[in-house]
């Protein structure tokens, strides 16, 4: 017991040897048995964002200083796969065939920005061709603003984006200013920081229910779905934010579970 939970990695022939060098034989039926009964269990290690400690102090910090935000609008960008969770995933096939077309599933796809707050999902934006500076600027005139306005925010409203270059050039930044807009201080690699990926996954689970033969099709039903989201599904992710950052206090800034 001691072993594992000082190393998780652990294996259970690990475990056997070292018993054996103590004159122990143990079997890992035995072993098994014994960490189950002490409330542990092998499990599939979480994939997570790399966290140096300088950023682990920063999602600390944010964390401790945003426990009670004002009313913010979150947005991101998703791809949407145009042959996604119901599609199918093995083939009966012959090992020279694994590129026949009966036996491949084409990997297509669209790129959405979309955003949402409290009071509902704002204005969704399918991103066609590669995005620089200069068209995210123009996504954020044309579909940010026009959202603020229709979902009413308040004067105190602020605005939330990750720190991918094109949201923080230069650019961006000054275009920002311009429009008096005040921006959420935010974390690298913190995924697990913002409730609009789990609007994202609300979105392709109904997605993956309906039919769509391209990605004209797809589009639209991403369009549809996203605007029949309730607005009460929203209010309850902002409502739990704060238990964000208490996961990520209690977890000491490290990764958690959202």
């Amino acid at each position: 017991m001691r072993k594992v939970r000082d190393q998780p990695r652990t294996t259970w022939q690990d475990l056997v040897n070292d018993l054996n060098r103590a004159g122990n034989t143990v079997s890992k039926k035995t072993i098994s048995n014994t960490l189950r009964h002490h409330g542990l269990k092998s499990c599939s290690t979480r994939k997570v964002p790399l966290l140096k400690p300088a950023l682990v102090q920063a999602r600390l910090k944010f964390a401790n200083d945003h426990l009670d935000d004002p009313e913010v609008m979150w947005s991101d960008e998703t791809k949407i796969k145009l042959f996604g969770l119901n599609s199918t995933r093995r083939v009966w096939r012959k090992k020279k065939d694994e590129y026949n077309p009966k036996n491949t599933i084409p990997n297509v796809n669209i790129i959405l920005w979309g955003c949402f707050s409290a009071k509902g999902t704002g204005r969704l934006h399918r991103i066609e061709g590669r995005m620089d500076r200069a068209m995210y600027r123009e996504i954020l005139a044309n579909n940010l603003l026009p959202s603020v306005r229709a979902l009413k925010m308040g004067r105190g409203w602020v605005f939330q984006h990750d720190n991918d270059p094109k949201h923080t050039a230069r650019g961006t930044k000054e275009w920002l200013r311009k429009k008096h807009l005040k921006v959420l201080e935010w974390p690298s690699q913190s995924p697990d920081l913002n409730p609009i990926e789990n609007l994202w996954r609300e979105l392709k689970v109904c997605i993956a229910q309906r039919q769509h033969r391209n990605l004209k099709d797809l589009e639209k039903v991403c369009m549809g779905e996203w605007a029949k989201i309730p607005a009460a599904v929203c209010a309850n992710l902002v409502k739990n934010y704060r238990k964000r950052m208490i996961s990520v206090i209690a977890n000491k800034g490290f990764c958690t579970k959202y």
